[in-house]
């Protein structure tokens, strides 16, 4: 069987590498800043982070035009640190948790805060304020090590 259409491989460049780094899955954390959950007044500053997803066509490169998104009155940005993981793993043990990492690069996490708060008082997940188009401008990747460049 044939597919009518492939799906776009999403990549990053590598500061010193002509190839590109594949984006297969964009993992969020959240609540894991603690002024954060102080500011937005939605949670217990006890309560652990989790986790959300934003799709790989959300991720855009270095000098991309991103157009403000439909459905929005509060258009916010958070600049986050970006970690690119280059091996599989599963149950990782947190001492060889950085053994899986490629890289690091600067990110923003785009989100339409009004949908947010309004998924987040229904109990719903914050994919609509989260997970739209362009909401995760990435920077190139810096590599760890010399090692992983060479």
């Amino acid at each position: 069987m044939a597919l009518l259409f492939a799906p776009k491989i999403v990549t990053l460049p590598i500061v010193g590498r002509e190839e590109l780094f594949p984006v297969r899955r964009v993992y969020c954390v959240g609540r894991n800043y603690l002024e954060h959950i102080r500011e937005m007044k939605e949670a217990d500053e006890r309560d652990p982070p989790f986790f959300f997803q934003k799709p790989t066509d959300a991720v855009v490169t270095e000098g991309s035009e991103i157009p403000y998104p439909p459905q929005t009155d509060d258009f916010q940005f958070e600049v986050e640190l970006v970690v690119a993981i280059g091996k599989s793993g599963a149950n990782v043990s947190a001492d060889r948790a950085l053994d899986l990492v490629f890289g690091y690069a600067a990110g923003v996490d785009l989100t339409r805060r009004d949908r947010q708060r309004e998924s987040f008082a229904k109990g719903l997940p914050w994919e609509i304020g989260k997970s739209f188009d362009n909401s995760a401008p990435v920077g190139p990747i810096h590599p760890v090590s010399w090692s992983a460049i060479c």
